[in-house]
């Protein structure tokens, strides 16, 4: 049940992009820099930051739009994206990107205002043709990788977002704060891998069990599958300071 709901979740978010995506959008926010002006983006990407200093990658799971589109193409293409040095381009693009972020501002003129509609209408982020034609060449930036790769690998790969909540995670684990996460109890697992097979991340989940790594996991999205689909109850949500 709990996956179905998310599922619903995640696609009506998706369904809702044309509404919302400029407050994800990753130029808007240099835009608005240049007029000294924090936009929308600006404000759900710090919202990002802070909440996943006590609830992770949860956003990603749960509400993500582009994490919609990505698990409906999975009925595509449903092999795990391939991992490893692949992870870390989208912490090079982000890093530029938050460079170019901070120097725009910096380079500014007018007083610093709050617009949280930026280049809206009346807080509706497409209406016009031409608005369109940017929001289909987002689209295929997002689902080609995940076509061509395997499951999320858009996520995986060039997400301008999960850095914030990878930064926000471990700012918590510093801290040494209660978070969301999931734990396992190893000794129980059997190995059967039904959790590698229903992982909207393509991860592999047996071995990162048996590691005891799970909740070290950066690209773990706290979606829950590898919970529901687990015949051993060997994973379980767990809202707490991180030992491990």
């Amino acid at each position: 049940m709990r996956q179905q709901l998310r599922m619903a979740v995640i696609i009506i978010s998706f369904l809702l992009f044309p509404i919302t995506i400029w407050y994800f959008s990753p130029y808007l926010i240099i835009q608005a820099a240049c007029e000294h002006i924090i936009n929308g983006s600006f404000i759900v990407f710090a919202i990002m930051l802070l909440s996943s200093i006590f609830l992770g990658r949860i956003w990603c799971g749960y509400l993500c739009p582009a994490g919609g589109i990505q698990e409906c193409i999975g009925l595509c293409n449903n092999n795990p994206a391939k991992q490893g040095w692949r992870n870390s381009i989208k912490y090079v693009f982000w890093t530029i990107w938050i460079i170019a972020v901070i120097v725009t501002f910096i380079l500014g003129k007018n007083d610093v205002k709050i617009h949280p509609f930026y280049m809206t209408d009346h807080g509706i982020s497409i209406s016009s043709i031409y608005d369109f034609i940017i929001y289909y060449g987002v689209i295929l930036i997002i689902v080609i990788p995940s076509f061509v790769h395997g499951r999320r690998a858009a996520c995986h790969y060039i997400c301008w977002m999960a850095p914030f909540m990878v930064i926000g995670s471990s700012i918590g684990k510093l801290l040494k704060l209660p978070q969301l996460h999931i734990e396992a109890n190893k000794d129980t697992c059997v190995s059967c891998g039904g959790c590698n097979k229903v992982c909207p991340m393509g991860l592999d989940v047996k071995k990162i069990v048996s590691e005891d790594i799970i909740s070290k996991c950066t690209e773990c999205i706290q979606c829950g599958a590898c919970i529901d689909s687990c015949p051993k109850k060997v994973l379980k949500y767990s809202f707490s300071r991180n030992s491990t």
